[in-house]
């Protein structure tokens, strides 16, 4: 039976809980702000904590205004394949691109900027939308001789699942905890987890980590 024991060199990456994905927001996450107590809360069993943030440009790939067209529904074609569009969200240097104001996150090793260039999306912390541009995480972790990794944060269907895919296939641990993220629909959510399940990425509550 699986050890879900804190180590010492576990990492707790907490995903895009920024201020654009939860209520309010300019693309909010149902429900995203009401997982941040529990994530602060465990952020201080861990020794190791990283955020990641959409720090995008003005006039990004992902905007639907960049193309004069709408969010949600249209698509453009970009060189690594068809690209969802959004409303503009987590632009460099606003309030929107910010780490939710309630979040406090203990033992904040790092804060990784993702999704900067303006012709390519991010949706996970490891590679960008083309699954072949690093965005340098993977040779932090590896540097410092971590391996395990549990995920939280916005969203499930999307940056979350991501990441834990992307993160197994670079040869991770990758452990959701289920109830510490939140999903755009029921359906792109049920899709994800699909594919965590083939891909061999564990989901849990976080009530069953227990501490060292």
């Amino acid at each position: 039976m699986a050890d879900f024991t804190i180590q010492s060199t576990d990492v707790l990456l907490v995903i895009d809980l920024q201020t654009d994905f939860t209520p309010g927001g300019a693309l909010a996450v149902p429900g995203g702000d009401e997982i941040i107590p529990a994530i602060n809360a465990l952020s201080q069993k861990f020794q190791h904590v990283i955020a990641t943030r959409d720090w995008h440009p003005l006039g990004h790939i992902s905007f639907a205004s960049t193309h004069g067209k709408q969010p949600f529904t249209d698509t453009v074609e970009a060189a690594y394949g068809t690209q969802s569009l959004w409303p503009d969200h987590c632009v460099q240097m606003t309030l929107g691109a910010e780490l939710h104001r309630d979040l406090h996150l203990a033992n904040l090793d790092l804060i990784l900027n993702k999704g900067t260039r303006p012709q390519i999306d991010s949706y996970s912390a490891f590679l960008e939308n083309d699954h072949t541009t690093p965005t340098g995480l993977a040779g932090y972790l590896r540097e410092r001789g971590f391996h395990r990794l549990f995920l939280c944060g916005l969203a499930s269907d999307y940056c979350v699942g991501h990441s834990a895919l992307d993160g197994v296939h670079m040869g991770f641990e990758c452990i959701v905890l289920e109830d510490l993220t939140r999903g755009i629909s029921q359906s792109t959510i049920a899709t994800m987890e699909e594919k965590w399940l083939a891909a061999g990425v564990r989901a849990l509550p976080s009530g069953s980590l227990k501490d060292q």
